[in-house]
């Protein structure tokens, strides 16, 4: 594969898209709702372009989280398809290579197109069209599809719709600017029912939720004048509640409201067969003073300057010395 270290301007972009037949979508592992509505959406917009165009997901990341569970997966396999080498591959939401689901992407003669709102993104894409001035990845796929004349109208316009709100934080977070409320506006325009869309990903949580957030909120804890506040949760929490790893989500939230807090992060025991004892470890910031991606990115992870995490095999205690050293560092 040649890779372009530079962001393609949008006119690049469509005409990537214009002149290719055949597309193969990907996203970063873990799908959170910007990435799997990022994938609905692209593919229902190439399909709209008469493109032939199929959705992978490992079955490994299936069922989706049930707060996406909703939403339509029509195209989608779980298996690479025959003709993979004649598709363009484009990876959607994904900051680096080391999180993206197919082995050997970055072989010779793969073209990969790299559609993402990071900052922190690799350009690892033979085009790469990275705008970190976009509240996230399906706002680029809206502002595309409208360059392509194409309205976003049932199924595509829930998960541009699902896309925006999660990653927003509900419009919360401070990457929501006017082009997220604009956006908003005409997917509403479109037919999106919000509060639908809302019972679905904020109204439907299984009692074991609740008992994974009781259990991390009872081990909270502050330190450095409160400047991080950190909590846990183990293999045991997980199965003792009868909860998966996608419950953990929100959590950080809470911790994250807590005054004074600069860095809040959550600790996690990874799931499954050969996790042995890897853990991930999410990061949110509060404010500009500490960029927590600059924090995931020195443990091999990444994400955005106020939302960020990385996985890792260190123990409690090096953990907690590692993230008091990297932030007070910033602050100092």
């Amino acid at each position: 594969m040649s890779v372009s270290t530079t962001t393609a301007s949008r006119e690049q972009v469509l005409e990537e898209i214009v002149g290719a037949e055949r597309f193969l979508l990907v996203t970063h592992e873990g799908p959170d709702g910007d990435a799997v509505g990022s994938l609905i959406a692209m593919r229902g917009a190439l399909a709209e372009l008469g493109k032939d165009v199929v959705m992978f997901l490992p079955a490994s990341e299936l069922p989706l989280p049930y707060e996406y569970a909703f939403l339509s997966l029509d195209g989608l396999v779980t298996e690479l398809p025959g003709d993979l080498d004649e598709r363009t591959l484009v990876f959607l939401d994904c900051g680096n290579l080391e999180r993206n689901p197919i082995a050997g992407a970055g072989s010779d003669g793969a073209h990969v197109l790299n559609i993402d709102h990071h900052h922190d993104n690799t350009r690892f894409g033979t085009v790469n069209h990275v705008d970190d001035a976009a509240s996230c990845t399906a706002e680029i796929i809206w502002d595309l599809m409208g360059a392509l004349g194409l309205r976003a109208q049932g199924d595509v316009a829930d998960a541009l719709y699902v896309g925006l709100v999660t990653d927003t934080g509900r419009f919360m977070y401070d990457n929501t600017g006017s082009r997220a409320h604009v956006m908003a506006a005409e997917l509403i325009q479109a037919g999106v029912d919000t509060h639908e869309i809302y019972r679905h990903l904020y109204e439907g949580m299984p009692f074991a939720k609740l008992q994974l957030l009781a259990r991390a909120l009872g081990k909270a804890h502050c330190f450095d004048d409160g400047h991080l506040t950190l909590s846990w949760l183990s293999a045991a929490d997980f199965g003792e509640t009868g909860s998966v790893e996608s419950y953990s989500e929100g959590v950080i939230d809470h911790l994250r409201a807590v005054e004074g807090t600069k860095v809040a992060a959550l600790i996690r025991d990874r799931l499954g067969p050969g996790r042995g004892e890897e853990r991930k470890v999410s990061l949110r910031a509060t404010d500009d003073d500490v960029d927590v991606s600059r924090i995931a990115r020195a443990q091999g992870g990444g994400g955005h300057r106020r939302a960020a995490g990385f996985t890792t095999r260190l123990g409690d205690a090096e953990l907690v010395t590692f993230l008091r050293a990297a932030i007070a560092q910033q602050l100092a």
